[in-house]
């Protein structure tokens, strides 16, 4: 029978969220750093306390019952709600004042992060950003876990508790070498990517898979061959390649004055009407109570693009 005078601690909800996602009670006592006793003790206090089952146990297969998915989003509420009062109280000198986690994509985070960080540093310097670099998801992982605040990632994407705000639009460009058929052309079309062997990122990269669509948009998907046998994890690595004379590739506008500094490469952009571009945007959890935080990081990243773009 419920004890209608019980309120469950943060611990003993941390608790029943971890098993929720884990669906394992080894992993989520190594994810909290307890004993899976304790673990146990505190889903049971839960439990006892609301008079209600949330978790199935058995020896083969941990399930969370009915009552229990009904409840768990406001579980994560409530924890996201702690945590924004902590940031709120330790950054008491206003907006992003408080420790923040930031998760970014490979293909956005070494061409933002210098200007995103300069930028932060003048306008809040109390700032206290911490970054994780990842794939996205990996990111949205690490996201519905609290493991990270908010992700800087192309959109749209789809999460069960995840909001995302668009940001800014990014052309792509083609890199080619130096004495490729194309290197002179003033504007490419997306029918020209069957004249590119394109070299991409290797599987789990969302670009990689931005850039496919983007060639069986045009009909021209057997551009896309070159990269089944060479791959690589980097566009630093996938533009020495071309450099080397292997293939041609396409990268973010933002990547340019980074990555195309080097002798034998030409730098050919697409016509503004063919499409060739992605969307970047911020993800976070939608009971997470830090708008003011997100719509000042916002502005930040659609800054720091825009510097990126200019050094181009």
């Amino acid at each position: 029978m419920p004890n209608k005078e019980y309120k469950p601690t943060l611990a003993q909800l941390r608790t029943f969220v971890t098993i929720a996602e884990h669906k394992h009670f080894g992993t989520a006592a190594a994810k909290l750093n307890i004993s899976q006793p304790s673990l146990s003790q505190a889903l049971v206090a839960l439990e006892a306390g609301l008079g209600v089952q949330l978790i199935e146990r058995s020896t083969r297969k941990v399930i969370v019952t009915p009552k229990g998915e009904a409840v768990l989003p406001y579980a994560k509420a409530a924890l996201d709600a702690a945590e924004a009062f902590v940031a709120h109280a330790r950054g008491s000198e206003g907006t992003l004042g408080g420790p923040l986690t930031i998760g970014i994509i490979p293909t956005v985070a070494p061409y933002l992060l210098p200007h995103l960080l300069r930028e932060m540093h003048e306008q809040y310097p109390g700032a206290t950003p911490r970054f994780i670099e990842d794939q996205t998801d990996n990111l949205l992982t690490k996201l519905r876990e609290g493991t990270i605040d908010v992700a800087i990632l192309a959109t749209p994407v789809e999460a069960p508790g995840v909001k995302t705000v668009d940001l800014y639009r990014e052309p792509f460009v083609a890199i080619t070498p130096a004495g490729h058929s194309l290197a002179g052309k003033e504007k490419l079309s997306l029918e020209d990517l069957s004249q590119l062997e394109l070299l991409l990122l290797d599987d789990g990269h969302c670009l990689r898979d931005q850039i496919i669509d983007l060639c069986k948009l045009a009909g021209a998907y057997e551009a896309a061959a070159a990269q089944s046998v060479t791959r690589a994890a980097s566009l630093t690595t996938v533009v020495q390649l071309v450099v080397a004379e292997m293939g041609s590739t396409l990268l973010p506008q933002s990547a340019v004055a980074a990555e195309c500094s080097r002798p034998g490469l030409a730098v050919v952009p697409f016509d503004d009407q063919s499409g060739a571009e992605r969307s970047i945007g911020l993800a976070f959890r939608a009971s997470a109570a830090r708008d003011e935080d997100f719509e000042a990081l916002g502005q930040l990243v659609t800054s720091a693009y825009a510097s990126a773009v200019e050094t181009a």
